[in-house]
C-alpha cells in the first residue's frame, strides 16, 4: 500500500467483521461502501468500491496520486478525493482570515489547478469533495463557519478551476449536516452529490445526550435537509465507537437499503482513530475497525 503523506489513504468491530488474518471486512448489506483505509485494512475486500483520500494542498507528493489510483484500478474502486484547503503544518499561513483572502486575490489558484491536472489525467472514477464540513464551527477546520457568501465564493471558484483540468470528474459538497448546512449551498451546477457525516459515539450519547443514538437517528435530520437538492447522498464519513452491542448495532445498520432514505448511494468508513478531539473531553475515539469496540464497564 502506497501512502499519500502522514495519513491518507489509498483511497471494536464484531469479530465477524475482522478476518483471522486481521484484515478487516465490510459491514452486511448492500448499499456501496467505501474507506478510508491508511492502514490498508480493506486491501483485500472486494465488497469496498470506493477509496477515500485525504489530500492537503500544499505539501503533497502529487505522484502519490498515480499511485493511488493505481491501487484504485487494481480492485476496481472509485477515488473520493477530499482536498482540504491547508498545509499538514500548522503555522501562520493556516490561518481563516489568510485562506480566505488568498483564495479571494487567486494566491491558491496554481495549488487547485496542479492538483486537478492529475486528477484529470488518472483513469479511476474520481469525486472531488473541497473545503467539507463548512457549517461546523467546533474550531478543527479554517475554511468552516465562515459567512454563506464568502464559502460559497470560495468553493465555486475552486470547481471552476477544477473542471478546467479535470472535465470528467465528479464534486460533492459535503457540511457536516447541521441546521445552517443549507445557506452553504453552491448552486446545483456545482454539485454532483451531497456527502454527509455521520458519528456514533456510546459513551458521549449517553452521558451528553441521555441515550445512545442509531446510524437512522443522526443520519435521518442530515438526510431530510440534504434531500431536498435532488442530488445523491453518500455518508463521506462514518464511525462509531462503543460496547459489543452497540458497534453490532451499528454494524448491522449502516448498509441498510432504508425506504426513508431512496437517495443514499454509499457509505464511507472513517478507518482511524479521531485528529480533533471531540467535544466535553471525550478525548480522540478511535474509529478504526477492530479498535472500536471499548469496555462497557469502564
Amino acid at each position: 500500500m502506497t501512502s499519500l503523506l502522514r495519513v491518507s489513504s489509498l483511497a471494536a468491530a464484531s469479530v465477524a467483521l475482522v478476518l483471522a488474518n486481521g484484515v478487516a471486512a465490510a459491514p452486511p448489506g448492500d448499499v456501496p461502501f467505501g474507506v478510508y483505509d491508511p492502514y490498508g485494512d480493506f486491501s483485500d475486500d472486494p465488497e469496498v468500491e470506493i477509496e477515500h483520500l485525504f489530500l492537503p494542498w500544499e505539501d503533497l507528493l502529487l505522484s502519490s496520486l498515480v499511485d493511488a489510483d493505481q491501487y484504485a484500478l487494481d480492485r476496481d474502486r472509485a477515488l473520493l478525493v477530499t482536498i482540504e484547503p491547508w498545509t499538514w503544518s500548522r503555522d501562520e499561513r493556516n490561518t481563516a482570515e489568510y485562506l480566505k483572502q488568498g483564495i479571494a486575490e487567486g494566491l491558491y489558484d496554481q495549488n487547485m489547478r496542479v492538483i486537478c491536472a492529475v486528477l484529470g489525467s488518472m483513469r479511476s472514477p474520481i469525486t472531488v469533495r473541497w473545503g467539507h464540513e463548512m457549517d461546523d464551527y467546533s474550531g478543527q477546520f479554517i475554511w468552516a463557519g465562515w459567512s454563506a457568501d464568502e464559502y460559497v465564493a470560495a468553493y465555486r471558484r475552486m470547481i471552476d478551476i477544477c473542471r478546467a483540468e479535470a472535465p470528467d470528474v465528479q464534486y460533492m459538497w459535503s457540511p457536516l449536516g447541521y441546521d445552517e448546512m443549507n445557506d452553504y449551498y453552491p448552486g446545483s451546477d456545482y454539485v454532483d452529490v451531497i456527502g454527509l457525516s455521520v458519528f456514533g459515539l456510546q459513551p458521549w450519547e449517553k452521558e451528553i445526550l441521555g441515550s445512545e443514538q442509531t446510524f437512522v437517528d443522526i443520519l435521518t435530520p442530515r438526510y431530510e435537509r440534504a434531500v431536498q437538492f435532488d442530488k445523491p447522498v453518500v455518508v463521506a464519513e462514518l464511525g462509531y465507537v462503543g460496547d459489543e452491542d452497540y458497534v453490532e448495532m451499528w454494524e448491522n445498520d449502516v448498509r441498510v437499503e432504508y425506504p426513508q432514505f431512496p437517495r443514499l448511494s454509499g457509505v464511507v468508513y472513517f478507518n482511524q482513530r479521531e485528529v480533533y478531539p471531540w467535544p466535553d473531553g471525550f478525548g480522540l475515539p478511535n474509529w478504526r475497525i477492530g479498535s472500536n469496540v471499548i469496555d462497557s464497564t469502564e
